[in-house]
């Protein structure tokens, strides 16, 4: 495997307290080369989203530690935690969460707009992230008047936008129809193959893990198995 861009060590992951406890995460240690695909598999309640939200640092373990690019992603608290967050990851999920009312173009270009970039700029990056998804004649559309594979591109548009060297993508095909779930994937595959960027994908979906490096089977909050694709 290649050098690790986020390991995890004995990570656990508890909700609530005494009888109303619920643990998550049972002792998850994994790491995750930079430039690979990696499909997290599991159903509903085996902690694989919980993982990932780790993993993505929107969420911190209850003990353990996460390791991004070798440093304890703990150290990273308030501003910095953010500009992190926001510069290295970008997420594409199920339920699209795109603004409603407001363009494509203003959708995309969220991340710059927290991240500070001025109004320009962030323009001429946004324009460039819909075009490489073949969406800029979109541009001025309302975004919640696409159909579900353009909103899903849309979302990848804005994934793109700040650069990641990671995407983490929770179920992207689980609201599209078979056929528009397949463009999707393509997509997303041809970024990790065409721009070096780590992929982490979250899913239930045995053909999409295939199409992966490799896939680990998280069951009852912890990893059962890991499995290389032929």
């Amino acid at each position: 495997m290649s050098e690790a861009v986020l390991e995890t060590k004995d990570l656990h992951k508890s909700y609530g307290k005494g009888s109303n406890r619920f643990d998550a995460l049972k002792g998850v240690t994994l790491s995750i080369g930079r430039g690979e695909s990696l499909a997290i598999v599991g159903k509903s309640g085996s902690g694989k989203s919980t993982l990932m939200h780790l993993l993505a640092l929107l969420d911190r373990p209850t003990s353990g530690e996460i390791l991004l690019n070798g440093d304890d992603a703990a150290r990273l608290k308030g501003r910095i935690l953010n500009t992190t967050r926001n510069h290295t990851f970008g997420f594409v999920f199920q339920q699209f969460f795109l603004v409603p009312n407001t363009s494509v173009l203003d959708n995309v270009m969220l991340p710059l707009k927290i991240a500070g970039i001025g109004s320009r700029a962030r323009k001429i990056q946004a324009m460039e992230a819909l075009d490489a998804l073949d969406m800029s004649d979109k541009a001025k559309s309302n975004a919640t008047d696409l159909s579900g594979g353009q909103k899903q591109r849309v979302v990848i548009a804005r994934a793109l936008v700040n650069e990641p060297s990671v995407i983490f993508a929770d179920e992207p095909t689980g609201n599209l129809d078979s056929a528009t779930g397949a463009v999707v994937e393509d997509i997303l595959l041809d970024l990790k193959k065409d721009r070096g960027i780590t992929l982490v994908l979250v899913t239930h979906d045995a053909d999409l893990a295939a199409r992966c490096d490799r896939s680990i089977f998280v069951k009852d909050g912890l990893i059962l198995e890991q499995e290389l694709s032929a």
